[in-house]
């Protein structure tokens, strides 16, 4: 059995969960509602608070989709209920970000600024910093995926050089740094 597999997806309060035709998981909670097509050769189980996976042979394929679809469906369970957020930092002299909106508006070293439309599912803030610190941009919505794929879309623009640790870097992210030229002594 699959280690992830076989864990059942415990729901917490305020979450409803239900298997609709064609494999369609459906899980609704405060934060939103998400949906996941599940395989059609991996079984899914509404059992009181639990939600429980089966597969029907023990070939790769299906022990793979086992654990695959039981981490789906627990992270939008997770994202309905608590909700995800990826928080950004923008370092380098005059790098600046604002958020109005669904609308992110960024200044990262080029000649212009560069502007982007977030999708309605994700929200974005822009905390006041004190002076000497970098700016921070927080992303939040309910579904991991998106998040995440607009959080690597930002962090595109401007990726942290190796030498000085210019650019937008994930908060807590360690930068594998370089050193420099050296003057070589004749």
């Amino acid at each position: 059995m699959s280690r992830i597999g076989k864990l059942p997806v415990n729901l917490p309060a305020g979450v409803t969960v239900e298997v609709l035709s064609g494999n369609v998981v459906k899980v609704k909670g405060p934060l939103g509602e998400l949906t996941q097509k599940v395989d059609p050769d991996i079984t899914v189980a509404v059992e009181g608070n639990e939600i429980k996976f089966t597969r029907p042979t023990d070939q790769p394929r299906h022990r793979s989709m086992h654990g695959l679809y039981r981490a789906l469906v627990n992270n939008m369970v997770i994202g309905v209920s608590q909700g995800f957020s990826i928080k950004q930092e923008f370092v380098g002299v005059g790098y600046r970000v604002e958020a109005q909106g669904q609308m992110v508006t960024m200044s990262v070293g080029y000649s212009h600024s560069i502007q982007i439309l977030l999708p309605k599912e994700v929200s974005a803030e822009t905390p006041q910093v004190k002076k000497g610190e970098n700016p921070v941009l927080i992303l939040k919505s309910a579904d991991k995926q998106l998040v995440g794929q607009v959080a690597a879309k930002i962090r595109s623009f401007r990726k942290p050089e190796p030498y000085k640790g210019k650019g937008i870097k994930y908060a807590g992210e360690q930068l594998r740094r370089k050193a420099g030229k050296t003057a070589s002594a004749k």
